[in-house]
């Protein structure tokens, strides 16, 4: 098959594609720069055009996811406004919408041990999506007393973590683990209970 030709930046795009589908198929270690190279059309040297190796390409579909998730947890925050529950409740059930219409780019971004520290381009990309569920969790327990207010940014990784902790075991079924429950279900529940933990909603809230 004759090699397409990628001018003004496609071919780091077309190799970006290319990854995020041989992440979803074989997980971020389980493909070479030159099968990506093959799935996109061109000679494995024009890789490294764009890109050091494997761990450069993964991180820029990294990046890429991160700011595509950064956008979409922005809109779930405006979406659920005046309300700070129901914004706070949106981060969450955008969490699990990524995660399921860009598979690709969450395991690039959560799965594959690249470090958010790798550049400062990904590093900001990471923060701007976190700091949607700080700026969320601060308002929804500014009112709490002082004594009993957690910090934001702890309030909002435990949210993080138990949305996490629903897509791995029971959105993307990469554990095998069954629910009778929806994921959203899942998630909005035990939201409901960490937040009447807090004291956030009342006991029958």
């Amino acid at each position: 098959m004759p090699k397409r030709g990628y001018h003004h930046g496609n071919l780091k795009e077309a190799l970006i594609e290319a990854a995020l589908v041989l992440i979803r198929e074989k997980g971020p270690t389980g493909f070479t720069l030159s099968e990506a190279a093959k799935r996109a059309g061109v000679t494995p040297a024009a890789v490294y055009r764009h890109f050091d190796g494997r761990e450069d390409l993964i991180a820029e579909a990294a990046l890429q996811g991160y700011h595509m998730f950064a956008d979409l947890m922005e809109h779930a925050y405006r979406d659920g406004q005046p309300s700070a529950l129901a914004a706070f409740e949106a981060t969450g059930r955008a969490y699990l919408a990524f995660a399921r219409v860009h598979p690709g780019h969450y395991i690039a971004m959560f799965e594959s041990g690249i470090s958010v520290n790798r550049t400062t381009e990904l590093s900001q990309a990471s923060q701007r999506a976190r700091s949607v569920m700080d700026r969320a969790a601060h308002e929804l327990c500014h009112n709490m007393p002082e004594d009993r207010r957690p910090p934001a940014s702890m309030f909002s990784a435990h949210i993080w973590a138990m949305s996490h902790g629903v897509v791995e075991l029971f959105a993307r079924n990469s554990a095998g683990a069954q629910s009778p429950f929806a994921p959203e279900d899942l998630l909005e529940t035990g939201i409901g209970v960490y937040l009447r933990g807090l004291g956030v909603l009342p006991p029958d809230g």
